[in-house]
């Protein structure tokens, strides 16, 4: 059935037009405004206590060497008194695995203490503010010559500041090159421009990486790209300590002056200032509750007591304290006791547990390694006498600072003889020998086509270090 009704055109609206949507929030830079406090004093503790060990150990001499140096060409990695080589990787697991629960622990026991005060983002982020503070101001100043046009005053301002961080990058990177060749060598060939491709290369590699981390990218690393702020939660419960802000004495928040009673105009103890947003290194608001971004660093817990005293309010409106304790399940005054619990219990135990293995592992740790590689041309040959004799190379590895003399026995099979083109045999401190040595034995006594035989070195000055290593020995 005809009809002339039309339909009209659809009409085009608002939400049918292309929308365009950004997958990524652009960064807004973040400019800390300077805080003193208790906190505070730890922070600049632990950025000189930590520089401190990093640039001065390696300058550190002991017995006539560098007394830490991963000297990767000569395979042999220098602590102090401890020489440990690559067979020994397997206190490197120790260590790692001692690292690891350390870090469960503390995060268990109070959050992120390690991310707040002593993680390198945070050390070299804290220094390089640092400089950033002295050369341009405070954060009022430094966001004023943020929008300033670009004049002679802001060329200077900017190119003293980053000469000042590239030079610390540098040294950072020389720094961290000087743990694997020695720091004086290193020094020497720096000032006579001697210094070889790969030096150069992890100097300025290191250099450009502290440069930009700690110069540009700042709370970025922190918030996206370390993993340790994605599974921090999981090792939290609801006795850690955390920065937290008590919404039970601050809320309703609202400014107000110092002489008003707020209680009587029904507002909480925070004045809504926002001194905790502008001392924070993310830029997060710690009024929102924990968030992953938090590095745990309290610089909003100074900002805070400072206007609490201006106020006349008692601290602690952000403070370090527990989500029960903030629920009321106990007061703060009880938190030590909420501190051993099964979770930091069973940490406890394990790193007691394995840290006393390693101590024990390092000190009854014998100074020599001893491999055996048989013949690879053949198995075993009969001598013109009718003995079937075998060949094998030993590896030998001195691994004390003083020379020794070894015995070399062989045992697992009667009348087994034993040829080595010399004994005893004479390894100078930290040194590496290659042994050839012969087995001979009497067809008569071998039992079988593979018998299990044992070599046997021992020092000769010290009968305490001694080396079984065993092998097979093969009939014809």
């Amino acid at each position: 059935m005809a009809t002339d009704d039309k339909i009209p055109p659809r009409a085009e609206t608002a939400a049918e037009e292309p929308v365009e949507q950004q997958l990524y929030a652009i960064r807004q830079k973040i400019q800390p405004r300077a805080v003193h406090g208790v906190f505070a004093n730890w922070r600049i503790a632990l950025v000189l206590i930590t520089q401190a060990v990093y640039y001065g150990l390696p300058w550190l001499q002991w017995d006539d060497r560098q007394a830490v140096l991963f000297d990767l060409a000569a395979r042999k990695f220098y602590i102090f008194g401890l020489v440990f080589w690559p067979q020994d990787f397997i206190y490197l697991t120790g260590i790692l695995v001692l690292s690891a629960l350390a870090l469960f622990l503390f995060t268990a026991v109070a959050g992120r203490l390690w991310c707040g005060y002593a993680c390198p983002q945070t050390v070299y982020t804290e220094l390089f503010m640092w400089v950033e503070d002295w050369i341009e101001g405070d954060h009022l100043a430094r966001k004023k010559l943020d929008k300033s046009p670009w004049n002679a005053t802001k060329i200077r301002k900017r190119g003293l500041k980053h000469l000042i961080w590239v030079a610390i990058g540098l040294w950072t990177g020389f720094t961290f090159v000087g743990y694997f060749t020695p720091i004086q060598t290193l020094a020497a060939e720096v000032v006579s421009f001697g210094l070889g491709p790969w030096e150069t290369f992890w100097i300025l590699f290191y250099g450009f990486a502290t440069w930009g981390n700690a110069g540009f990218m700042r709370e970025q690393v922190c918030k996206y790209m370390c993993p340790y702020a994605r599974f921090q939660s999981v090792m939290f419960d609801s006795d850690t300590l955390t920065v937290t802000y008590d919404t039970s004495r601050g809320e309703p928040r609202g400014s107000r002056g110092k002489k008003v009673d707020y209680k009587a105009k029904g507002l909480g103890q925070c004045v809504d200032c926002g001194v905790c947003v502008q001392v924070c290194p993310t830029g997060i608001d710690i009024r929102n509750g924990l968030q992953y971004e938090c590095i745990g660093c309290a610089a909003c817990i100074d900002g805070c007591d400072q206007i609490m005293d201006k106020m006349g309010y008692p601290r602690g409106l952000i403070r370090y304290t527990t989500e029960n304790a903030v629920k009321g399940k106990y007061d703060d005054s009880s938190i030590l006791k909420h501190v051993l619990r099964p979770r930091t219990l069973i940490y406890t135990v394990l790193l007691t547990l394995i840290s006393g293995a390693f101590v024990f592992s390092l000190a009854t740790r014998v100074p020599l390694r001893v491999d055996v590689v048989r013949d690879r041309v053949a198995l075993s040959k009969e001598t013109d006498d009718g003995m079937i004799e075998n060949v094998y190379r030993l590896q030998l590895i001195n691994k004390d600072n003083q020379p020794h003399q070894y015995t070399l026995n062989a045992s697992g099979i009667p009348g087994l003889r034993l040829i080595a083109s010399s004994l005893p045999i004479k390894a100078g401190e930290l040194q590496t020998l290659d042994i050839p040595v012969s087995l001979i034995a009497d067809p008569v006594d071998l039992k079988g086509r593979s018998i299990e035989v044992s070599f046997i070195v021992q020092s000769i000055d010290d009968p305490r270090i001694e080396q079984e290593v065993k092998t097979k020995f093969f009939n014809r």
